[in-house]
Parts: C-alpha cells; sequence; structure tokens
C-alpha cells in the first residue's frame, strides 16, 4: 500500500502551515477583506466611493536567485519583505497605491519553519504597505526542486484615480531626472554577483570594503518607495518614475519615455555603493554590462519638469530621502 505521503506529499503538514499563515495574514486585513484564508478565493470589496473613476494596477514577479542566498546562510524571513517591496515599487511608479498581494510559494519537500519565515516576511512587507495578504498558493512538488529549496512569486494589486495615471506620456524635453537610493542590489543581477562573489569569497565572509559580511550585504531588503512617493503625488506633478530593476538604469528609463526623447545620465554624479564596485574589479566585468545588470545603487528615478526639480528635491530631504539630479530628457 502506498500513500500521498509516502510519494513525498505530506497534507497534515501543509494543513498546518495554513494555521499558522492565517495568524500572519489576519494582521494584515482591513474591512475591505470579506474572508478568511483557506476559501478557493479571496474575496475584496472594491467599492471605492473616494474615486471617481477607479483603476486597477496589477503586477507579477519573483525574487530570482536572490532566494540562493537564502538557502546557503539559512536565512528566510527577509526573503517575503523583497517581493512584496519589489511588486509595490513596481504599481507604484504608475501612481496606483497597493491594496492586496497574493504570494506563490512552491517546494520539494515542505519545510514548515522554512515556509513560516518566508510568510512572516510577507506578511510584515503587506503591513508596512498598508497592504492585505489576501491569499496565497502552497505547493509540495517531490522530485521537482533541489532539497532545501523552494520557489517564491507574488502578485500584487492596486488603484489609481483614472485621470492620476502616470505612465510617461507627459514626459518631456528639458526634464530632469531625479534619484532615489537603493539599499543595494534589491533582486537583480544575483546570477552575476554570485558566479563571482561566491568564487572569492566564502558566504559569510566579513569583507572590509563592505564593512560587513558578504550573506548581509547580499540579503539587505529591497526597498519600497511607498511613503515618501505617495506624499509627493499629493503636492506635486510626476510626468513619469521608472523602478530601477533587472535591465538597469537606462532599460527601465526608456520604458516610461517616449521614442522620440532620449536620455542622458551623469553617469559620474553620484558615488556607486561598494558592492557593485567590488562585483566589477573581481569579475572585470565591462562597464556596458554592469549597466544593463545591476541598479548601480539606483532605485527609483523621478522624471519632473525643470521647474519642479528643486522643489521635489527640499520635500523630499524633509521626508528624510537622499535625492539627487542624475539625468535629463533631450531630444
Amino acid at each position: 500500500m502506498k500513500t500521498y505521503k509516502d510519494a513525498g506529499v505530506d497534507i497534515d503538514l501543509a494543513e498546518k502551515l495554513v494555521q499558522k499563515i492565517k495568524q500572519l495574514a489576519r494582521k494584515t486585513f482591513n474591512e475591505r477583506v470579506l474572508a478568511d484564508i483557506g476559501l478557493f478565493g479571496a474575496f475584496y470589496d472594491v467599492k471605492f466611493e473616494e474615486y471617481k473613476h477607479p483603476v486597477l494596477v496589477s503586477s507579477v514577479d519573483g525574487v530570482g536567485t536572490k532566494l540562493k542566498i537564502a538557502f546557503l546562510v539559512n536565512k528566510h524571513d527577509t526573503i517575503g519583505q523583497d517581493l512584496v517591496n519589489h511588486c509595490v515599487n513596481d504599481i507604484l511608479v504608475c501612481g496606483a497605491k497597493p491594496l492586496f498581494f497574493l504570494d506563490y510559494f512552491a517546494t520539494g519537500k515542505l519545510n514548515i519553519d522554512v515556509a513560516e519565515q518566508v510568510i512572516y516576511g510577507l506578511a510584515k512587507a503587506c503591513e508596512e504597505n498598508n497592504c492585505t495578504l489576501i491569499g496565497g498558493e502552497t505547493a509540495e512538488m517531490p522530485g521537482f526542486y533541489q532539497e532545501g529549496e523552494y520557489d517564491l512569486a507574488g502578485t500584487i494589486v492596486g488603484i489609481v484615480e483614472k485621470e492620476k495615471i502616470i505612465k510617461g506620456d507627459k514626459v518631456k524635453d528639458g526634464d530632469i531626472l531625479i534619484a532615489l537610493p537603493s539599499t543595494g542590489l534589491h533582486t537583480n543581477g544575483y546570477s552575476l554577483a554570485r558566479m563571482i562573489l561566491l568564487e572569492k569569497f566564502k558566504i559569510d565572509e566579513f569583507i572590509p570594503e563592505l564593512n560587513t559580511t558578504l550573506a548581509e550585504e547580499l540579503l539587505k531588503i529591497h526597498r519600497s518607495y511607498l511613503k515618501p512617493i505617495l506624499k509627493l503625488l499629493d503636492k506635486f506633478e510626476i510626468h513619469a518614475m521608472a523602478h530601477i530593476t533587472g535591465g538597469g538604469i537606462i532599460g527601465n528609463t526608456k520604458r516610461v519615455v517616449p521614442e522620440t526623447l532620449k536620455i542622458k545620465i551623469y553617469w559620474d554624479s553620484w558615488e556607486r555603493p561598494a558592492i557593485f564596485n567590488l562585483i566589477q574589479k573581481l569579475g572585470n566585468v565591462p562597464e556596458e554590462d554592469m549597466r544593463r545588470t545591476f541598479n548601480l545603487g539606483i532605485g527609483l528615478i523621478l522624471i519632473v519638469d525643470k521647474n519642479d526639480a528643486d522643489k521635489i528635491i527640499n520635500e523630499l530631504k524633509l521626508l528624510n530621502e537622499n535625492p539627487f539630479i542624475i539625468g535629463e530628457i533631450t531630444k
């Protein structure tokens, strides 16, 4: 006699995890959530009386091979924060506020402690971004993943007033690019970073150039820009925003700039965080490859009218940000 458990799938363990997820997710619930975790679908009340013409904005993403670092050091409580914050930023640059988030967690053999740490990170970031962790999927797939590994993906849904959608159609010649710093690699470029750095260093090794261990540097949380940007949008017209992820500064910014215009980046206008210099030096990585692979210390770019640039920079400084001009739009 053979059972599903003999095949590697433990339904009882999965049900225990669901109970733990419920406790974490409920902390993110608000009055719009109409059902608990565990039904076939999640219910969210979309009666938005404060909006004239509400538009839903959605995005889906993963964490990439940053997961490999979490596996190496057995630290899983921040990787969920990376995912939520990444997704929040993706819809934020469209002018949207997050409403709810759903996750997909898949592994070969379910480790309930590891899964709980991951979900804890998801719930923590959802709380911080005023977003509801409304549902998700936990899949146990024997033989599909290497032992001790998992994959993580997420979907976010947000809302924006139709007339306040930001999609780059107002970008014009002479606009100024204002940058906000990243907290490190965020969630991109880890395949190249791992190939270079792990050939030279042990994952828990203290690296003087970084003033921290390699693991701590590579697991720095991909930050959310939600709070300062929402305050900014209440006061100023932003022509476009770009979340700097895979593809680098130019690759992401050109997504919101009309093809008739050019992006001019002042590449020497900021000091790159030490981690990028270390990767480039050790791997002898060409400059063009660095620019296309990494954010180089820039997490978000705002494109604004040149007459508003100084006021916006001052406002961001009042919000404890460190903005600076990184370039301009030209013909």
